[in-house]
């Protein structure tokens, strides 16, 4: 371990950042201000002077340190990632060494000492050594200076994890991703120290993993037909990963410190298994694979032979996945299947359950005592504790904290994983340009303040809590890029969560630190979202008003106050130069604004538009509508289940086709065009169907009936603007416009958008509404 005088005299613990001042810095002010870390490390002292890193720098591991070694090969590709220097792994003393140490205790644990005469990694064990190089290579790339020598503060990191599990759940049975994204998943996961992936491999709708000894499940159950817009079906999507590419990569994510963990999610989400091999499912009969987001009800029969089944299935997955965990899902299994045969009746008679709960609880410990007789530990969602914990298993706690309070005081180990706060399907802002997702924003700042330890826990029982994962469901993310966006650069305030002491955090630092690292997650070519800090518009008073006036008062706004906003009105992109922004903007109608922030010289995210043209005034988008009354939009949609462009998007609330643009500015319209988009209504709601909304269809296929003002049950008659029959789903094209003039005498008022087609019929959605001041 190599310190120096001046470092120990240096006592300065990073725990916030303050801003980086003009000019040229002081010494001491170098020493105050923030590292470039994610996430922040338990102690920091800094020193005095610096290492310089160049190229061609060699690191040196002991003989015979098989993962040393692995982590100077880690590092060298990292830093080579990250700022463009080839480093060289040798055998012997170098300028950068990892040493062996016993006395840092922990396996994660590492001591990474950088002085003006050399740097030295010191760890017990292998992960220790990966996270350490993961600390140094942020340390070299706090910049953009590609190919150019790193200046490394001098400092002394003592570093070990808060909690053992640091997750995220990655979804490709819902959308199937290629394997490559799941190694860049890899890589940016081990950037920021976390430390277990988490794959769900079988849901209704595709089975993902190859089976050898049960082939039918990839070539039946990994392909679904996707769900109809009124017309053709059609192709067949899906995929699945043979054993050969899921065994590489295991071994390249445990180079990189990461487990994985794979889940077959059971007795529910089975329809893609039950497709495959009908004779496991309940009744015998085979159903498609799945199309319907939400919850199914096919089930797997509980009786010996489909226990035998499954066990030969986890016999194959056990063979793949090394790690200690198998995740058995148990989450959304309705339970009418079981309660309507009288086969599984009978059994649950047999081995004494009562309910059906019970009786999924005592499928589960079956399976949860197999994978113990192999050395292995089950885990499930918190469903598994309706019908009693299975003693052999673990809880990860989705519906909130509960479910993880009551395991964890019963003495079961637990991981939290709550939505929403810990959904990164969610979108993580109300801007317009926001691909599909789920509708319950969770912000940066939102996710970073989540912390895994619960209220209600023990203190003697506060050892079982493992840590937190977060998970990206893939039910409305079906690209890469669209996962990517919705995951970074969230998933870094995860891992400031889980990894740093609680007080050491603090989010303006580490929005500040967060930034360097979402460019060095970029160089991969991958999506990072930039939605915290770009700039968000608000109108002041209405639009009906800016358009009598001709003119118009927009607010400026950032989600993360990092950096100075900027902004122009003559049409050209914002620069360090531009305008700085102080207070609410009054331009004439006409005049384009264009703003963003910039911290140091550096845009933080790429400037947003916000058009002020009358056009633009009399024009709404789903991102300006709302739910009718007594509604909630909460999905966030493309124009079919496989699109794969970022728009258009729909947002839409699954239960009643109904919208509303608050504050329509009627008096200044003569007419009025809106666009349709027919869209797949492809929902699983099991017993949530009977909260569907029906509407009486006057024509064959329904109406869009626009009214001045939403209509209320009890509440005074709303004026009808326009009502348009629409076409049949079999033979009109999914996108088309509907025109109407607009009666005279109106004034400002809230435009309702109800659609009234048959619940069997697929599902409608205003694209675009466009008012005229002249009559079309």
């Amino acid at each position: 371990m190599i310190r120096s005088a001046s470092l120990l005299l240096a006592t300065t613990l990073i725990a916030a950042g303050a801003p980086a001042s003009a000019g040229s810095a002081s010494p001491s002010a170098t020493r105050s201000a923030p590292l470039p870390l994610v996430p922040m490390p338990q102690s920091v002292i800094r020193g005095a002077g610096r290492f310089l890193l160049t190229d061609g720098a060699a690191i040196g591991t002991a003989p015979g340190d098989a993962g040393a070694a692995a982590a100077a090969r880690l590092l060298s590709a990292q830093v080579k990632a990250a700022r463009g220097l080839v480093l060289r792994p040798t055998i012997g003393q170098a300028a950068v060494r990892f040493v062996r140490d016993p006395s840092v205790a922990g396996d994660e644990a590492y001591r990474l000492d950088v002085t003006p005469r050399g740097i030295v990694i010191a760890a017990s064990g292998d992960r220790g050594f990966v996270h350490g190089a993961a600390t140094l290579a942020q340390l070299a790339s706090p910049g953009g200076m590609m190919g150019h020598p790193a200046a490394i503060p001098a400092v002394s990191i003592a570093d070990a994890p808060r909690f053992s599990w640091r997750g995220l759940m990655i979804d490709p049975s819902r959308h199937f991703q290629p394997i490559e994204f799941l190694y860049r998943t890899v890589d940016r996961m081990a950037a920021v120290k976390l430390n277990t992936l988490h794959l769900h491999l079988s849901d209704d709708q595709g089975w993902r993993f190859e089976v050898k000894r049960y082939p039918r499940l990839t070539e039946i159950g990994a392909w679904r037909t996707p769900p109809s817009t009124g017309g053709s079906p059609a192709a067949k999507v899906g995929g699945f990963y043979t054993q050969e590419q899921l065994k590489a990569l295991v071994a390249y994510a445990a180079e990189r410190g990461i487990t994985i963990v794979p889940e077959i999610d059971l007795p529910g989400h089975a329809q893609a298994l039950v497709a495959a091999y009908p004779e496991h499912g309940v009744f015998g009969d085979r159903p498609d694979v799945g199309h319907d987001w939400g919850v199914n009800p096919y089930l797997l029969n509980p009786d010996a032979k489909t226990v035998r089944f499954v066990e030969d299935i986890l016999d194959e997955v056990m063979a793949v996945f090394p790690g200690t965990y198998i995740h058995l899902g148990g989450d959304e299994a309705v339970k009418d299947q079981w309660q309507r045969s009288p086969a599984v009746q009978a059994q649950m008679a047999a081995v004494g359950a009562k309910t059906e709960n019970e009786m999924q609880s005592w499928l589960i410990d079956q399976f949860g005592a197999y994978l113990a007789s192999k050395g292995r530990r089950l885990i499930g969602w918190d469903e598994i504790l309706e019908g009693g914990v299975p003693p052999s298993a673990s809880v990860m706690s989705w519906r909130g904290d509960k479910g993880a309070v009551d395991a964890a005081n019963k003495g079961h180990d637990v991981v939290l994983s709550p939505a929403p706060n810990l959904y990164l399907d969610n979108l993580q802002s109300d801007l317009p340009d926001e691909p599909n997702g789920r509708i319950g924003i969770q912000t940066l700042e939102a996710v970073y303040g989540y912390d895994p330890m619960p209220a209600g826990i023990d203190a003697d029982k506060a050892r079982h809590v493992l840590g937190a994962q977060a998970n990206a469901w893939s039910e409305y993310l079906v690209t890469p890029y669209q996962v990517d966006h919705n995951v970074y650069p969230r998933l870094g305030a995860l891992a400031e969560v889980t990894w740093s002491p609680k007080s050491v955090r603090d989010f303006a630092s580490f929005a500040r630190r967060i930034v360097p690292q979402m460019a060095r997650w970029r160089r991969d070519g991958g999506e990072v979202a930039d939605s915290a800090f770009a700039v968000a518009y608000a109108l002041q008073g209405s639009r009906g008003a800016a358009l009598r006036s001709g003119r118009l008062t927009v607010a400026l706004k950032t989600q993360v106050p990092l950096g100075t906003i900027r902004y122009t009105t003559d049409g050209s992109p914002p620069t360090p130069r531009s305008r700085v922004y102080s207070a609410p903007i009054g331009v004439a109608s006409g005049t384009p604004i264009r703003a963003a922030a910039f911290l140091e010289g550096d845009m933080l995210a790429a400037p947003r538009p916000f058009e002020t043209s009358r056009a633009s005034l009399l024009s709404a988008t789903p991102s300006d509508l709302v739910a009718c009354p007594m509604g909630a939009l909460g999905l966030r949609v493309p124009l079919t289940s496989e699109a794969t462009a970022n728009a258009p998007v729909f947002n839409i609330n699954l239960f009643d086709t109904c919208t509303a643009w608050k504050g329509a500015p009627l008096a200044n319209a003569r007419s009025i065009a809106v666009a349709v988009a027919r869209l797949p209504r492809n929902y699983g709601l099991a017993h949530d169907f009977t909260a569907l909304r029906g509407h009486f269809n006057v024509t064959p296929y329904g109406e869009l009936v626009v009214t001045a003002g939403c209509p209320v049950k009890d509440g005074p008659k709303t004026p009808v603007i326009a009502t348009f029959p629409l076409p049949d789903p079999a033979k009109a094209p999914t996108q088309f416009r509907f025109d109407a003039p607009i009666p005279a005498g109106m004034t400002d008022a809230d435009l309702c958008f109800q659609f009234t087609s048959p619940l069997s019929d697929p599902f409608y959605a205003v694209e675009r509404v466009q008012l005229s001041e002249g009559v079309r």
